[in-house]
């Protein structure tokens, strides 16, 4: 793989693996959804790759996946043959579908695995399905990527396995996970693990923060929701005081993480934190955005208080000097300009 940094400044990454003059052939499961449709942007803006596209289509859409992208779909059986760098291929599939995700690892060099059940309360609600969406279906993944000769795979993880802690949270903290969702995650973490060692495939586990930015127009998290809710004129409910903490991380400096691990030398078999290693309350989350909706709307956000939820973690932030060290990687964009880009983009229907 190739990875070049110039001294002083953030690294940069290049597709061509191993340096031979060929394109990157790289699946994205999820890639109809927030984050997997950001990466597609940044992928086809940085050189020539192929990309193909497995989703259950139960979140993102083809129309997410065409305002990115022009697709070609596959059928549901028959060969599949390279998309071409110039179009994007999309398997319409669930990753509980062994055949579809033998079918979708089908000469790829790389697997960037979001395909979840995604958020705390969901698996409160429905602990069995969150089970075997993240853990049968990352395990099916695995399995699928070993038997295709898939050289590197990025797992989608969280600060969620970890659960209650005093942060930051670092990758050598012992996990207590105090909710089904971060149980699975940490299932995941454990399976990549597993599958490095055992059959050497090249995981890396990568640790969301609290992920937002232009795209987010079906996610439920709370910047999502709460700027969703404000553009409405709706009540933002904040549950209890406020005083739980997140580490809030805009989406295109995880896209740059996400590159990194599946290209940098050095990062096989490991699990990173990728977050902006500041701890920011939700009640400050809500007063930014107070400011920022009536600077660029000129409405004002209503706020009201609520009860806490079950399952949820009271602070969390992260240490991130591991991918600083490994990765090259830091978060570059400030929560008031990732806010502004978040906002412009609900208002205008693209960022601005």
């Amino acid at each position: 793989m190739i990875w070049t940094r110039t001294p002083g400044q953030a690294a940069t990454i290049s597709i061509d693996p191993d340096g031979r003059g060929e394109h990157m052939n790289v699946l994205i499961t999820g890639g109809c959804g927030f984050i997997g449709t950001n990466l597609i942007r940044y992928l086809r803006g940085m050189g020539e790759c192929r990309i193909r596209v497995l989703d259950n289509l139960s979140v993102g859409n083809r129309d997410d996946l065409a305002k990115v992208a022009s697709f070609a779909e596959l059928g549901p059986k028959g060969s599949v043959g390279l998309p071409t760098t110039s179009e994007v291929q999309l398997l319409a599939g669930d990753i509980l579908d062994k055949s579809i995700v033998d079918r979708a690892l089908r000469q790829m060099d790389v697997v960037v695995h979001l395909a979840a059940n995604t958020g705390v309360q969901p698996s409160v609600e429905n602990p069995e399905l969150d089970c075997m969406t993240n853990v049968v279906g990352t395990l099916n993944c695995l399995e699928g990527a070993r038997q295709n000769g898939v050289k590197r795979f990025v797992f989608a993880s969280s600060g969620a396995p970890v659960g209650e802690c005093h942060p930051p949270i670092h990758e050598e903290m012992v996990p207590h996970p105090v909710s089904p969702y971060g149980a699975s995650k940490l299932a995941g973490e454990g399976y990549c693990s597993a599958y490095y060692r055992c059959f050497a495939l090249g995981t890396v586990a990568l640790r969301f923060s609290n992920v937002y930015g232009p795209g987010s127009t079906h996610k439920a998290s709370v910047v999502a929701k709460f700027i969703k809710k404000a553009l409405k004129g709706e009540p933002v409910e904040i549950y209890g005081n406020g005083d739980q903490t997140r580490d809030f991380l805009f989406i295109d400096d995880l896209v740059r993480a996400i590159l990194l691990a599946a290209t940098r030398d050095g990062a096989a078999g490991e699990l990173f934190q990728i977050a902006t290693n500041k701890e920011t309350t939700v009640a400050d989350l809500a007063k930014r955005l107070v400011l920022i909706v009536r600077e660029t709307t000129g409405k004002e956000m209503q706020l009201t208080a609520g009860e806490r939820r079950s399952g949820d973690v009271m602070r969390n932030f992260s240490d991130t000097s591991k991918a600083a060290r490994l990765l090259g990687w830091q978060a570059e964009t400030s929560l008031d300009d990732g806010l502004k880009k978040t906002i412009n983009y609900f208002v205008n229907g693209a960022v601005s």
